[in-house]
């Protein structure tokens, strides 16, 4: 072999080596990435008290015994006995539940490294009688922490968003508005348009994955089967939930072909619900088979924590500081918390539910973080 066929050799050689070398360094971050979950470590949230963890002020209800009862002892602002939705999500992305931002005092980032809550119970998509942020304004207020810098472009590009809105737009609609039936689909349009806004807002800001739940079901809360004995839901309003659904989906499809990754998903929270009050789902949820049973003495839709006394709410007292209302033995045996809110162990059940569509929703970031970087790579190549 002459000395030209030698390096040409060597050369060959050298490139399959650097070949092979590169693509087990490659495929070892990818396993990586498989292995310890998605580079997503931030979670960031905007809506109302499904996900709000403590933001309203310490006048609503949500700060009052025995709000908070079975987690951690005493009230922490969630809407709930314990632990929320917002919670477990967190736990799914294996990082602490964010902050709500009104309880930060600027001082510390590393309080608010894993994100930030912007979640204001009893808000909207548009203002409501509480004088809470709507929606708009939880984005405005996240906006105004990135000029601050209390979070880079680079943390953004790390995170997700979680939004939830659920009853309280159709709860003005209905009881302060007036509206009607005949106006909803009217009405719905607007909140989806909306919305659509909102969701293109938080995208354009930077957040790397926007991810959207559909509306729970409305006619199976409590506040609506009590006409009906706990025992059923409102068939109507269900019929009215799938509607908005639809358009929901329909507004996130839009949404991504106005992109390239596709950055928006839906959450699907109502089928999630329905699942458990239709006992599909609640393998990890201990009280489930109990529910509505002759073992738990209770109907299925009825909650934990209700009123003694007309317009009263769980948490209220007279001005003696009697209670207004009754507990269930047994939290933990019971879906529903409140008239609107389940219990931790409600939340466990509807999360575990959810959970492999958002491992999915994981996973996606991480493959999709890998073609990004294998076309990078070819790009440069």
């Amino acid at each position: 072999m002459d000395t030209t066929q030698k390096k040409s050799s060597i050369i060959s050689s050298s490139v399959l080596v650097l070949f092979f070398l590169c693509f087990f360094i490659s495929n070892s971050a990818f396993a990586k990435d498989l292995n310890h979950g998605s580079p997503l470590s931030k979670l960031f949230l905007f809506g109302d008290s499904y996900l709000d963890t403590g933001n309203d002020n310490f006048t609503v209800i949500s700060w009052k015994i025995p709000y908070g009862m079975t987690f951690p002892g005493f009230p922490t602002g969630r809407f709930s006995d314990g632990l929320t939705l917002t919670d477990f999500l967190a736990s799914f992305m294996g990082i602490k539940s964010p902050m709500p931002y009104t309880q930060w005092n600027g001082l510390s980032k590393t309080r608010v490294s894993n994100g930030m809550n912007f979640a204001h119970g009893g808000t909207g998509v548009f203002n409501t009688r509480l004088r809470e942020p709507n929606m708009t304004t939880q984005i405005d207020i996240f906006k105004q922490y990135i000029a601050d810098g209390v979070y880079s472009r680079h943390d953004l590009d790390e995170s997700m968003a979680v939004v939830s809105s659920s009853r309280n737009d159709y709860t003005q609609y209905y009881t302060v508005d007036h509206g009607t039936h005949e106006g909803y689909q009217a009405f719905d349009a607007k909140v989806i348009d909306q919305l659509e806004i909102n969701l293109r807002e938080i995208r354009n800001i930077g957040v790397k994955k926007v991810v959207m739940m559909t509306m729970q079901p409305l006619g199976c809360l409590p506040y609506m089967t009590r006409t009906l004995s706990y025992e059923k839901c409102d068939k109507p309003l269900i019929n009215d939930n799938i509607y908005h659904n639809t358009l929901l989906q329909k507004a996130v499809q839009r949404l991504n072909r106005e992109t390239t990754d596709s950055p928006f998903h839906i959450l699907d929270l109502y089928s999630a619900f329905m699942s458990v009050i239709n006992k599909r789902g609640g393998a990890n949820y201990s009280g489930i088979d109990k529910i509505g049973s002759a073992e738990s003495g209770n109907p299925l839709l009825k909650p934990c924590c209700t009123s003694t006394v007309r317009k009263a709410m769980c948490g209220n007292v007279d001005a003696n500081g009697v209670k207004l209302y009754t507990l269930c033995d047994n939290p933990n045996d019971v879906l529903f918390w409140d008239l609107y809110h389940p219990t931790e162990s409600g939340w466990q059940a509807i999360s575990s539910a959810m959970k492999p569509s958002f491992d999915e929703l994981m996973q996606y970031n991480i493959f999709q973080r890998r073609r990004t970087s294998v076309s990078a790579s070819v790009a440069t190549s």
